[in-house]
């Protein structure tokens, strides 16, 4: 394969935009492809800027359909999993079975030898474990190693991340300074298919399997009040629960059979342990025993400590101090000096 030539996603945004320029710049051959999910105007004129933005940097460009595959690996799981009474981490998922599986098999088809995006992260080469590791970038804020957890270590040497020492500032200056268009464009915000919020989102897409339940005290058993659908809802979420109580109260668990959702105190939120499925380990858990990781339950979570163990063929996180922010179904990412050691699936 041709080491000279890259794939790099592009979205149509800043950072896609400035890495694509970046590595033209490096002298690669660059070929962008934007992968298109839905057929809807918004992203229509995405993959238009994209275009434009590739004919102006001087690369060849591409759209590849994704709609179906997306459908299946990402939306429908993320409405699975609601209907489940968990938490999804969607962009998680998409990143490992969707983007960059597109993007590698779009190498294959060119000859590639590399694929890009324009996440702010860095693959380096670590000594102690003798592998490639994802880690941290420069730009702590923007942060999206936690994102890319799950990307298959063995094709780790083959991606590269242009933006990994830039900060958000200094991207959107080189766009200004090369007069890319999209320079002052806003960050995205939220999830890419449901723009006007995952709430309304679930509501069009369930429609009636939504309906009303009570709400229980956790202790008591007494009815509280009235939900909207338990669909709609996430363990450990205090706001937007529309009820005038004495005190506050979190939801501490949801079930989906009797259509209940329960509220208790925030000390019962608390979690000494939790057992992590579908782990991917990018470092073998025998050589983490003993080490103090920082675990992180979603990407803005700064993380909390304590240890990645095996008990009884099961992967468990068990935390220093407990630890109040852990939801079925999110990722939890594992880091070991700034290094994605491993990732799991909270269940519990």
């Amino acid at each position: 394969m041709n080491k000279n030539k890259v794939i790099i996603g592009m979205s149509g945004g800043v950072d896609s935009s400035v890495s694509a320029y970046l590595l033209k710049q490096q002298g690669y051959e660059v070929i962008g492809v934007t992968l298109n999910h839905k057929k809807e105007e918004s992203f229509l004129e995405e993959i238009k800027a994209a275009k434009r933005i590739a004919n102006f940097i001087g690369i060849k460009h591409r759209e590849i359909d994704m709609e179906e595959l997306f459908q299946k690996e990402v939306i429908d799981r993320f409405i699975s999993d609601y209907s489940n009474g968990i938490t999804p981490s969607p962009c998680v998922i998409c990143d490992e079975r969707v983007k960059f599986k597109l993007l590698f098999d779009i190498a294959l088809e060119e000859n590639a030898y590399y694929v890009a995006t324009g996440h702010y992260c860095k693959v380096e080469y670590n000594d102690e474990f003798k592998t490639n590791l994802l880690k941290v970038g420069k730009d702590i804020k923007k942060d999206q190693s936690y994102m890319l957890s799950r990307l298959d270590t063995d094709k780790l040497p083959r991606i590269i991340f242009p933006l990994y020492n830039y900060t958000k500032e200094e991207s959107r200056k080189i766009a200004q300074e090369a007069k890319i268009e999209v320079h002052d464009k806003k960050d995205s915000q939220g999830i890419c298919f449901a723009k006007s919020g995952y709430i309304d989102f679930l509501k069009f897409q369930l429609k009636d399997k939504i309906k009303k339940g009570n709400f229980i005290e956790s202790k008591s058993g007494k009815i509280l009040g009235e939900h909207n659908g338990y669909q709609l809802y996430t363990i450990g979420q205090r706001r937007g629960l529309g009820l005038k109580l004495p005190k506050p109260y979190f939801i501490i668990d949801i079930n989906p059979l009797k259509n209940e959702i329960i509220l208790g105190d925030y000390c019962e939120l608390k979690r000494k342990k939790v057992e992590l499925i579908e782990y991917r380990a990018a470092v073998e858990i025998d050589k983490l025993k003993d080490r103090i990781l920082i675990a992180r339950p979603r990407f803005s979570s700064s993380g909390s400590k304590g240890y990645i163990i095996r008990e009884n063929n099961k992967i468990y996180f068990e935390y220093i101090e407990e630890n109040c922010h852990n939801a079925p179904g999110q990722h939890l990412v594992l880091y070991l000096n700034d290094y994605i050691v491993g990732t799991g699936i909270i269940n519990f």
